[in-house]
């Protein structure tokens, strides 16, 4: 699916996903990805199923801090594994799961409001 919106200059903007990849501000990226206000990177999770604290250390970590953490589950929404949401709330950072492309369509939002926002999102 394609996206279309005003993007802040210097921002990551999704610009569409779908068939295991990822269209960032003009690059293609294969597999799931973290997209950071400032930069986007690989994400080795296929799943949710089994997804630990070490799997988000680069959100948890990220400086300036990240407000809220969108999860991209896949084809559709999955809870956050307990321990993982109490981690990051622990470090300040709200997290909502969602379908992958509403987690794209939501980071895109909060991106352009200025928000500091991460979306964690696993390839469809």
């Amino acid at each position: 699916m394609k996206l279309t919106q005003v993007v802040p200059e210097g921002r990551q903007f999704i610009a569409g996903y779908g068939a295991g990849l990822f269209r960032i501000s003009g690059v293609v990226h294969r597999g799931s990805v973290l997209v950071f206000p400032e930069r986007t990177l690989p994400w080795p999770v296929t799943e949710i199923e089994g997804l630990g604290v070490e799997d988000l250390a680069a959100v948890a970590e990220a400086a300036p801090p990240i407000d809220v953490l969108l999860l991209g589950c896949g084809e559709r929404m999955q809870p956050v594994p307990r321990v993982v949401r109490e981690s990051l709330r622990e470090r300040g950072i709200g997290v909502d799961s969602m379908d992958t492309g509403a987690a794209c369509r939501t980071y895109n939002v909060l991106m352009g409001e200025g928000r500091r926002v991460a979306a964690a999102l696993i390839a469809l």
